[in-house]
């Protein structure tokens, strides 16, 4: 069965690449049946996949854990013109549709880079009247919703290409809506409400859709090496994940003297999200020389590497790289 995932309208490279991690995680056959088919430049992506997938269950697994899309529907018909796309809804579904004659139903029209009319919406409505929905219309809580997603030549586009822009759709598609993602979960996580944080602390949604083309899951333990305050790592529990870090200064996850609570103000984060059964720990360290061991402990890691101006390069030891002697006290090596 194929299924129309709308995607956002952000970070654009990462969108694909997302909803196959998804898949790759869940155990799910994926297939992308078409994507980005007008687009020239990844300026001009649309938002519109159109996946395979076995069945509603494993569309609705799919949305349920994707960050980068929006919702997904059933695709039950698509084409360039209104008289292609009944004809394709007639070939694909018309022998499910008395399954929903006396369902409650709503219909809507959502166009992309362009608009209708209330009085156009009304004439797309009742050009599928062959369908025969006899339930009640129902705007709210309906037990069904169907959907007609028009895709336009955007402004950008139209100058990109040289072109003026056409008041007519150049794709159509119509569906049965099953469920929308948990993007929400983003306003939770935004730098703006989050108890600590730090110049380098990565934006929120970045850092979830990293955990997710990273695999974070339950039972899986994920590192990382230059943690600050913790971004990735709250990412990466919010999706089950144990996870732990470290960073050659420790006043990055440590916090000053007025921000630490039980000695490390990362923590704070993880209290405010009630994930602190994921967090492991924090410890200093030189990543060039870690003092992990070369075992099969992790299962990922996830980072930021310090770069240009929010955060130099350092290293611990000398400058000239004449070996320290360690300082031992009382027999006792004094790290």
């Amino acid at each position: 069965m194929e299924y129309l995932v709308r995607l956002a309208q952000c970070h654009e490279t990462f969108r694909q690449p997302e909803l196959q991690a998804v898949a790759t995680l869940l155990g799910i056959e994926l297939e992308t049946m078409a994507y980005n088919e007008f687009a020239l430049t990844e300026a001009l992506q649309t938002p519109f996949c159109v996946v395979k997938l076995k069945d509603e269950a494993a569309a609705r697994a799919l949305i349920s854990r994707s960050i980068l899309a929006k919702d997904i529907l059933e695709l039950w018909g698509q084409g360039t013109t209104y008289e292609e796309l009944h004809a394709d809804v007639h070939q694909r579904t018309k022998d499910r549709w008395a399954d929903y004659h006396l369902v409650t139903y709503a219909l809507a029209v959502d166009c992309f880079a362009g608009k209708r009319s209330t009085a156009k919406k009304r004439e797309i409505f009742e050009s599928f009247d062959y369908l025969n929905l006899k339930g009640e219309v129902r705007i709210k809580n309906p037990d069904e919703q169907f959907t007609v997603v028009e895709d336009y030549v955007s402004d950008v586009e139209a100058n990109a290409i040289g072109t003026e822009r056409s008041s007519e759709p150049r794709m159509i598609y119509m569906g049965r809506w099953l469920a929308k993602s948990p993007r929400d979960i983003i306003l939770t996580h935004t730098l703006k409400k989050r108890k600590y944080i730090s110049t380098t602390s990565m934006d929120a949604e970045l850092s979830l859709v990293t955990a997710n083309m990273a695999l974070a899951a339950p039972g899986k333990v994920f590192f990382d090496p230059f943690v600050g305050a913790g971004s990735f790592l709250v990412a990466a529990s919010h999706f089950g994940a144990l996870t732990m870090g470290s960073d050659i200064d420790p006043r990055a996850f440590r916090g000053k003297d007025h921000e630490r609570k039980d000695g490390m103000a990362m923590l704070q984060n993880f209290k405010q999200y009630n994930i602190v059964s994921q967090f492991l720990d924090a410890f200093t360290s030189d990543v060039t020389n870690t003092p992990l061991r070369d075992t099969a402990l992790l299962d990922g890691i996830i980072c930021d590497p310090p770069y240009g101006v929010r955060e130099g390069l350092r290293v611990l030891g000398t400058r000239d790289g004449k070996v320290i002697e360690p300082v031992v006290i009382d027999g006792v090596p004094a790290h």
